[in-house]
């Protein structure tokens, strides 16, 4: 029964005081963010290097921006693949940090002007959304290529007028 307290004073001795004189050592892992840090500031220190980086964010970023944009009217993420390309931008550009932070102050604005609306005003919106829906993937040509897999071909009126 001797070897528990002695245990518990061994460790007891071991434990850090408040003495600003010790200073303990630094841990051996780095976590992925200073690690990432790390990497951004030799990459900054490269004015080529910076080029090629800050092009490759504003590709990457513009992207995913503009697949969001187009996924908006549709079931699913839109919005948050919005606020993904314009995040990925923000980390290079402070003009988009600027443009993602109004797009969400605006995007809670609306969602809680909307939550606020009878069911009437809902609807309405739900109809619309399905029009605009709708009216792109005709604009793509999706109703007249579904309508030739079932053999309705001959209904042209699907086809796209583009």
């Amino acid at each position: 029964m001797s070897e528990p307290a002695e245990q518990s004073t061994a460790t007891a001795e071991k434990a850090p005081t408040d003495d600003p004189a010790t200073v303990t050592a630094p841990p051996r892992h780095r976590t992925l963010r200073t690690r990432l840090r790390h990497f951004r500031a030799r990459v900054r220190g490269n004015p080529r290097a910076n080029l090629i980086w800050r092009i490759v964010v504003g590709v990457l970023g513009g992207l995913v921006l503009v697949a969001g944009i187009i996924a908006i009217p549709y079931p699913g993420p839109g919005w948050l693949i919005v606020f993904a390309g314009l995040g990925i931008l923000a980390t290079e550009f402070t003009w988009a940090g600027r443009v993602l932070r109004f797009a969400r102050h605006h995007y809670d604005r609306w969602m809680a002007w909307v939550g606020r609306q009878s069911i009437v005003v809902k609807c309405l919106l739900g109809l619309l959304t399905c029009a605009i829906v709708l009216a792109t993937l005709w604009l793509l040509g999706a109703p007249y290529l579904v309508a030739e897999l079932v053999g309705l071909g001959h209904w042209t009126w699907l086809q796209s007028p583009l």
